[in-house]
């Protein structure tokens, strides 16, 4: 690397080491947050667009046993995906092709290529052209008869920690699209291995910084470069480090100022409730619930009994206080299968989405 490309990239550790430092507590919802965020933005590049209240609103109908659509079902099960992959990233002392199978079924067996889940394709695919004939196709993959060489060799190198954190995670997601071995979903997929490298390489330990937020914003230049990852020669690969490296610091950024807002939210809802005529004792649910309520922008009551470990009794004590005090709005006036979203929080999660949070930094 020349001197300008080492200096972006150590300035994009610096920016993730910095995140992963934050000393705020509790981490666990605010993790949950921007993987969930990272998950969904890595849906959008795959041109898969659902509001994040008609998710939200999904994710709650799902708990009770009703089917969301399609797209949410999709976007739902890539959540699942990318919980998968960093768990997997520090439980398996060697990451492996099993590991990548395993995450590629996480994200399609509960869908309409449920069929396809965890199988290396057999037939030759390609990207862009049409369906019929790969003349005129932007990139054409390796055949399938290449594939398992090709996937140990990544696999190989996934488990070698002979580059730096981010040029290592970089090279891993780059190489995997390029080799393409599934029949779909090859996209989501490789996002999660590199979030996997970076976990793995200890850069992220509790924080993921939201890169396809950065990506899905500039779909057209993170295709190009990874295309011109694929030329012969050093050039190519140069441009893509730098893609990577730019785009990993701005989704740092991004990821910051996400969690600052997060936090001074949480501040107003506690001032909320303190503002009502009777405030709570210290040790009340509904300071827990608050808690833990950045990881749920559409809130049941059996996830905020399970969240914070409470009684039913005073969880459902704590939502009506929390509904009193404008932090919470029901969804539905039935008292069945009720669910509440938390107040400015929606609002907040669309403007990161939107790349719109942190701009100035």
């Amino acid at each position: 690397m020349d001197g300008p490309l080492a200096a972006l990239v150590s300035e994009a550790e610096h920016a993730l080491h910095a995140l992963n430092q934050d000393g705020g507590a509790p981490l666990r919802p605010l993790a949950r947050l921007l993987l969930r965020t990272e998950s969904i933005a890595s849906s959008k590049v795959e041109g898969m667009h659902l509001g994040v209240r008609e998710l939200a609103r999904a994710e709650a109908k799902l708990a009770f046993g009703t089917e969301p659509s399609p797209t949410a079902r999709e976007v739902i099960c890539n959540i699942d995906a990318m919980r998968l992959a960093l768990d997997s990233a520090v439980a398996d002392a060697r990451f492996g092709t099993a590991q990548i199978q395993a995450i590629h079924r996480r994200l399609l067996e509960r869908t309409a290529l449920g069929h396809a889940a965890g199988s290396i394709r057999t037939r030759q695919n390609w990207i862009g052209g049409n369906d019929y004939t790969p003349c005129g196709a932007d990139f054409v993959p390796p055949p399938p008869e290449a594939l398992e060489a090709l996937l140990v060799d990544v696999c190989d190198a996934l488990n070698n920690e002979g580059y730096s954190p981010l040029v290592h995670a970089a090279l891993i997601h780059a190489q995997f699209e390029t080799i393409h071995p599934f029949v779909d979903g090859n996209g989501r997929t490789g996002r999660a291995l590199a979030h996997v490298v970076l976990r793995r390489r200890g850069l992220t330990p509790h924080f993921v910084p939201p890169i396809s937020v950065v990506f899905a914003g500039a779909k057209t230049a993170y295709v190009a470069a990874l295309m011109r990852y694929r030329e012969p020669g050093d050039a190519g690969i140069t441009a893509w480090l730098e893609h990577f490296a730019a785009a990993i610091l701005r989704a740092a950024r991004l990821a910051r100022a996400y969690l600052d807002a997060v936090r001074t939210l949480q501040d107003d809802w506690r001032a909320r409730v303190r503002a009502q005529p009777v405030v709570p004792r210290a040790d009340a649910a509904v300071w827990s619930l608050i808690d833990v309520l950045p990881a749920h922008p559409v809130l049941t009551a059996a996830v905020a009994v399970a969240d914070t470990g409470r009684s039913k009794s005073r969880v459902y004590d704590a939502i009506d206080q929390l509904v009193a005090a404008d932090v919470l709005v029901p969804l539905s006036g039935r008292q069945r299968h009720q669910a509440w979203e938390a107040v400015g929080l929606l609002d907040l999660i669309a403007e990161l989405e939107n790349g719109r949070l942190g701009a100035s930094a």
